[in-house]
């Protein structure tokens, strides 16, 4: 298990599938980490997120 902040909402994910160390950035899905990422990457799916928020 590992804490995680979802832009200021810090949830509890189950970290069992990936491989992660504290400050990654991970992919959740219903609660569990699907996958670890670039935070290059982290950053263009947040972008998108915002976008989408707009419309």
């Amino acid at each position: 298990m590992a804490k995680v902040d979802f832009a200021g909402n810090v949830a509890r994910v189950n970290v069992g599938v990936v491989s992660v160390r504290p400050g990654d950035y991970v992919l959740v899905h219903a609660g569990c980490a699907i996958e670890a990422m670039s935070e290059e990457k982290a950053m263009e799916i947040l972008e998108i997120f915002r976008d989408m928020e707009t419309l």
